[in-house]
């Protein structure tokens, strides 16, 4: 079995999430992508990040439909920081037969060296940098190359602080998120207190 890992605040999951994990699923043919909210994200923590339940709920309503994609609560479950090793220990003890594949924006490796451990992330799990349509990534020189899968995906250029921004100014959000999120978020009024500083 191979899946896919995609981690993140997903606050809100939006059309650019979804097209990056359906994207990657059906070119390096994975059974399933699993979504894994973080109950607190460690790069972001201090800043405002809508309560698990109603992100989660959002991932619900994105998700439905997509046998491929599915929902992890796993670091939700566990609360405090969540740090991808930990996670990425508990799905390989939960699936030792499985092949990991952790996916992640290809501007994220240049910070990825001060995750913690790195190493053993890498030993679970193979490293799957995906280009959204901007600069070519480039591996930093503290990580084994071979180690490291780049891919790309069509440039949608979307951002949950841009959802957040529109959202907080009653601005239109139509077709960056699905349909049934947009209207989770009116029903809910979210995003009209919160400052628009996390992604």
């Amino acid at each position: 079995m191979r899946i896919g890992i995609y981690g993140g605040t997903f606050d809100p999951v939006h059309l650019g999430h979804l097209i990056l994990a359906e994207t990657i699923r059906e070119s390096l043919s994975l059974d399933e992508v699993r979504f894994v909210p973080a109950f607190v994200n460690p790069h972001k923590q201090g800043r405002p990040v809508t309560p698990p339940k109603l992100r989660l709920e959002m991932l619900r309503f994105a998700l439905a439909g997509n046998a491929g994609l599915r929902l992890s609560e796993i670091e939700i479950k566990r609360k405090g920081p969540s740090y991808t090793y930990e996670t990425l220990e508990a799905i390989a003890a939960e699936h030792p037969e499985a092949e990991l594949f952790l996916l992640v924006g290809a501007d994220s490796l240049d910070d990825f060296p001060k995750w913690r451990e790195p190493e053993r992330i890498l030993d679970l799990a193979t490293l799957v940098a995906v280009n959204r349509g901007r600069e070519s990534p480039v591996i930093p020189s503290t990580i084994d190359p071979d180690r490291v899968l780049l891919t790309s995906m069509p440039a949608i250029d979307i951002s949950a602080s841009e959802i957040r921004e529109r959202a907080q100014a009653s601005r239109s959000i139509r077709y960056l998120t699905p349909r049934a999120v947009e209207l989770f978020i009116q029903s809910n009024q979210l995003y009209l207190e919160q400052e628009s500083e996390n992604s």
